[in-house]
């Protein structure tokens, strides 16, 4: 089969693998029909995240075909048309049970922390991802999710990752009614966030990035007021100003490891990649941020230490909340969000690209050209 393949910082391309088999009675093999490159792939493709080994597949936003089940599989057919989470989950471990899916104790025996994901590095379990023809789904009964009839597949792929990570952002932030948010990053998860910032109340929401096309498309689909931090002179400074002297309710951290704003950050996250990744977003966030307010952060950082302003978090008597979304979790009501016309991810996708041009796609998407908000894959039984 074809199959992404990194070769290390900034080098992917199109290989063949062997198309994966069932290795567990509880596994399914699907076959791709949509995958998408997700801002956190970002990360791995930059080199920031360690123990992403040569030769991996990445890609934790996918929809399928199950195209063969293992014998203890109950609840899915051959021939069902799924989205797959990109959380790997067992259902029966503690975490699982309290719906923590992002935790998983079992996918992930060698962290104490994430549970498995697919196609994010040994530190994540070390799962090929679906950016490939066919793709290995363990735990094939717990979170894949048979696509609604009518559904768009385009409104799918994106509900295994950026529509519920988005909401959860708004959800972490405890976002009560007329509170002001500010989301910091308009990637394909920020503008996600900022939309469903309002589904909680929210009063005003605020985006923060240094791309005006980005800034353009959420003032346009969340809506809400968007600014160009690289105008702003210090954005910490103007969200007090702009909030009476007060700060955000609520700050939301949708940036992660690949922060731009910082010239310190940069070189030591990004460059010497010495720390977890260029934390200035969140700084950004912890500082701007009324005292007692919260921080939710889905931004994803490298599991070594990251730079952050923990005195300012304590003496302001801030809330931080944080996690890999739980997809499972919040899966039946964003279904009925999309179904309802309240939701519409397919707007995020920019750019439909077939999977034997990934090297092209990771460029394009990676040097933000041709106001690229959210690029997916097509294989090519998909477009035959």
């Amino acid at each position: 089969m074809l199959a992404m393949s990194y070769r290390g910082p900034q080098r992917v391309r199109i290989d063949h693998k062997p198309v994966p088999e069932i290795l567990h009675p509880q596994d399914a093999i699907v076959r791709v029909t949509r995958s998408c490159i997700c801002g956190s792939d970002l990360h791995l493709y930059n080199g920031s995240v360690p123990d992403t080994r040569v030769g991996m597949t990445f890609g934790h936003e996918v929809t399928g075909v199950v195209a063969q089940i293992g014998p203890e599989v109950q609840k899915l057919k051959v021939g069902d048309h799924v989205l797959v989470p990109f959380n790997i989950a067992c259902g029966k471990c503690v975490f699982c049970q309290q719906e923590l899916y992002g935790n998983c104790h079992e996918s992930n025996p060698q962290a104490t922390a994430v549970g498995g994901i697919f196609g994010y590095s040994h530190t994540a379990g070390g799962y090929d991802g679906g950016q490939a023809e066919y793709m290995r789904v363990p735990y094939a009964d717990v979170s894949p999710t048979v696509i609604p009839p009518g559904m768009d597949p385009d409104d799918a792929v994106m509900l295994t990752d950026v529509v519920p990570t988005g909401y959860q952002a708004a959800e972490m932030g405890g976002i009560q009614p007329g509170d002001t948010v500010a989301v910091f990053g308009a990637g394909p998860v920020g503008i996600m966030a900022a939309r469903c910032a309002w589904l909680f109340g929210a009063g005003r929401v605020i985006i923060i990035d240094h791309l005006d096309y980005r800034l353009e498309f959420a003032a346009n689909y969340a809506p809400c007021e968007a600014y160009n931090f690289k105008s702003l002179g210090d954005p910490v400074l103007f969200m007090k100003k702009t909030t009476d002297w007060m700060g955000a309710d609520v700050c939301i951290d949708a940036v992660g490891a690949e922060a731009y704003g910082s010239p310190f950050h940069t070189l030591l996250g990004r460059g010497l990649k010495v720390v977890g990744g260029a934390a200035t977003a969140l700084h950004w966030a912890i500082n701007s941020v009324k005292k007692g307010g919260v921080v939710s952060i889905v931004g994803v950082y490298g599991p070594i230490q990251t730079l952050v302003p923990i005195g300012n978090v304590l003496n302001k008597g801030l809330t931080i909340r944080a996690n890999q979304a739980a997809v499972k979790r919040l899966l039946p009501r964003l279904i009925e969000h999309v179904q309802n016309g309240i939701l519409d991810p397919k707007a995020l996708i920019t750019h439909r690209i077939p999977l034997e041009y990934v090297s092209d796609a990771y460029r394009l998407f990676s040097a933000k050209l041709d106001n690229c908000i959210k690029p997916v894959l097509i294989p090519p039984s998909v477009r035959s």
